[in-house]
């Protein structure tokens, strides 16, 4: 210790063991003795360990460990659950020329398509498969509107794949929906939002049901499937 001018200013040369008291002058004249074992110096460094080798902490207070992660086994295979969806581009989307454009949307993502075909509606097909919005008011326009012209019915199959094709077509309402959907993009009315896709596994299997008959779902595999899940 050295004490410059008579003042109470302290420097310290060096520090031999972070034990071993040092002393130095305090404002009133008295000396008073330091250990270097109490001083929180952590602050000063550039870059604060993290390891508990140099703490000044007691070795003696409990750590509170964070909760161990649960494996829900149950949740990973629903995400491997293969589904079908129901997917129709109505009357709008055909007159319109976005019969392509709409198919690769869904072929590029990766599903299987498993069933396809232009077919004009019958009004009794499309009160049945609108019987949920019979009570609405629009429901009488509705039904001519899909009856309107041809639509092209489509049923997909893979994992998550109602969830994703909502996700791939957007919002009724394509003013809401997020640009870079088929909605978002190619869509400006919620009267004219150019395709239909089930909400649910069980509508998907139902519409499925509605649209097509045995014969015109086909079973394959796909030559990219390898290339697309392991």
């Amino acid at each position: 210790m050295a004490v410059v001018g008579g003042s109470s200013c302290v420097i310290f040369s060096s520090i031999h063991s972070s034990s071993s008291p040092k002393t130095h002058r305090t404002g009133n004249g008295t000396l008073s003795s330091l250990s270097y074992s109490s001083l929180n110096t952590n602050h000063l460094a550039a870059f604060p360990s993290s390891s508990s080798l140099f703490s000044s902490s007691s070795p003696h207070v409990k750590r509170v460990h964070s909760k161990p992660r649960i494996f829900l086994p149950h949740l990973v295979a629903s995400l491997e659950q293969v589904d079908v969806t129901y997917i129709m581009i109505k009357p709008d989307g055909v007159q319109r020329g976005l019969v392509g454009e709409i198919i690769s949307r869904f072929e590029k993502k990766g599903f299987k398509l498993t069933g396809l075909k232009l077919f004009q509606c019958p009004k009794e097909l499309a009160e049945e498969h609108y019987k949920d919005l019979s009570s609405k008011s629009f429901f009488p326009s509705l039904i001519e509107y899909i009856t309107s012209g041809p639509v092209v019915c489509m049923a997909w199959e893979g994992v998550g794949v109602v969830a994703s094709a909502r996700k791939l077509i957007g919002a009724t309402n394509p003013l809401q929906a997020e640009p870079g959907t088929i909605r978002g993009d190619l869509a400006v009315q919620t009267g004219r939002n150019v395709v239909h896709g089930s909400d649910s596994p069980e509508n998907g299997k139902r519409e499925i049901g509605l649209w097509f008959n045995e014969v015109e779902v086909i079973e394959w595999t796909p030559a990219q499937a390898p290339w697309l899940m392991e």
